[in-house]
């Protein structure tokens, strides 16, 4: 990954606090949405779609199969763990 190209991942992560949180809750380890939703105190919903936002540019990634409805467990790629480094370096969050 090009330095241009994590940079582009950062400013897209730090632009939803909904993408930062799932980001973050998943740097720490595997989970499942409702996991997130919980910790992070996020809806579903949006928890939801930050993750699939976050696996459309390989940051996230889907450890089960497909197929899997229920119990859909996530863990964080080596580039997503590359950007949440540069964020958290950066100091670019707001504690929460």
């Amino acid at each position: 990954m090009t330095s241009d190209e994590q940079w582009d991942d950062v400013s897209f992560v730090i632009s939803s606090r909904y993408r930062v949180g799932t980001l973050h809750r998943l740097a720490e380890g595997p989970a499942t949405p409702s996991l997130i939703s919980d910790e992070t105190g996020h809806s579903i919903a949006h928890i939801s779609r930050a993750l699939q936002e976050l696996r459309d540019v390989d940051l996230i990634t889907l450890l089960v199969s497909e197929d899997r409805r229920k119990g859909r467990v996530y863990g964080i790629t080596d580039a997503g763990t590359d950007v949440w480094d540069t964020i958290e370096a950066q100091n670019m969050i707001d504690a929460e």
